[in-house]
């Protein structure tokens, strides 16, 4: 990998996107800052001494193409992504320059396939939508599940370098608690289309009354109400997965949390940055009558969406990608082996676990 190519952030002083910069930085890249707001850069310019600024409005085309001068990736940070990933997105492909985003929004991701499947082909450059807590995690565990052995024991994992084919898969997502970004609140008053699901081989909208269940997750978690949330990682899962119904769920209590106007925002709980929340994100995998489950485990969503989508740029980076154009996570790379990298022994990222054919953790 060359370690020398400069890769533009763009919403780098947000809450995400400082914790994407410290990340690339660890991993000896070099960042290059950007975003909609001068401002806002000179406000962090004190963290990343010597690190280059680049400002760019997002509706002025010619400020991004000088912005993407020279790197040879762009992080998009900046939500909401309705307003960002499609601008941000076309200039990279037009400069010849990898894109990966953050975003949680189902139509953000759909626009970038619509618009840029084939340029991005023809520009021989990846863009991926979603590679992050949200979409990419749940897409990439449910390629892996889904690429592991039909034994009956649950070892083994595959490097998940096929989509495949699925009767169902369910995603469940647990959180302790939910303190949300500003830009997180400002994304959910935008993103007001409906939400969409997989059900009968085909993308439906949700129903009015969501569904919503118990789920058993492992401790500390335990047993708790769940209702149906669908993310982005129903269109990245089900862009290269054959499958009969997707659905994902969210605990109830931080949905509340999220939905509280006086709900703080996150605030560090050690020297990194991270903050005390916890997750844990269950996929189930049913194929021919059997189930195998994939679960994921950590420490604060926003954090650790920075070194998600910074394994995916040193891999675009240095070649490990599967294929070009307008890609899901778990389509352009080797699922299981990016996973492997995020849970290495002494990783403070994710803690990975499986199990064989079962009877999926739910209650009526």
């Amino acid at each position: 990998m060359d370690t020398s190519a400069r890769v533009l952030v763009y919403g780098a002083y947000g809450h995400t996107g400082r914790f994407v910069v410290d990340e690339l930085l660890r991993r000896g890249l070099t960042p290059v800052l950007s975003g909609r707001s001068a401002a806002g850069l000179d406000l962090v310019a004190g963290r990343w001494p010597g690190v280059e600024q680049r400002p760019a409005a997002v509706d002025d085309p010619v400020a991004l193409r000088r912005a993407l001068a020279g790197t040879a990736a762009v992080v998009n940070c900046a939500g909401p992504f309705a307003d960002t990933a499609l601008p941000v997105a076309t200039a990279a492909v037009a400069a010849g320059v990898h894109y990966l985003d953050l975003t949680a929004e189902q139509a953000a991701v759909q626009a970038l396939h619509t618009a840029l499947g084939d340029a991005a082909r023809a520009a021989g450059v990846a863009v991926v939508p979603a590679m992050a807590f949200y979409g990419g995690l749940a897409d990439l565990l449910a390629t892996a599940a889904l690429s592991g052995p039909d034994d009956s024991d649950g070892e083994g994992g595959g490097d998940g370098r096929c989509g495949g084919e699925a009767d169902e898969i369910t995603v469940v997502i647990a959180l302790d608690r939910w303190w949300p970004t500003a830009g997180t609140r400002i994304t959910g008053r935008r993103n007001t289309v409906p939400r969409l699901i997989v059900t009968g081989g085909t993308l439906a909208s949700l129903p009015d009354q969501a569904p919503t269940t118990t789920w058993i997750f492992p401790a500390p978690f335990g047993p708790q109400p769940v209702v149906a949330m669908p993310f982005s990682e129903v269109i990245t899962i089900a862009r290269h997965v054959r499958v009969g119904e997707l659905r994902t769920y969210l605990s109830a209590a931080p949905l509340a949390d999220l939905r509280d106007p006086d709900t703080p925002p996150p605030s560090p709980a050690d020297e990194s940055g991270r903050s005390a929340q916890r997750f844990v994100v269950d996929v189930v995998v049913r194929r021919d009558g059997r189930d195998r489950m994939v679960s994921a485990s950590g420490r604060d969503i926003y954090a650790v969406s920075a070194p998600i989508v910074a394994e995916g740029v040193e891999r675009l980076l240095s070649g490990r990608a599967l294929t070009t154009g307008v890609a899901s996570p778990g389509e352009i790379f080797a699922a299981g082996d990016v996973l492997a990298a995020l849970s290495a022994p002494g990783s403070e990222y994710l803690s990975l676990s499986s199990a064989g054919p079962q009877v999926p953790r739910a209650t009526p």
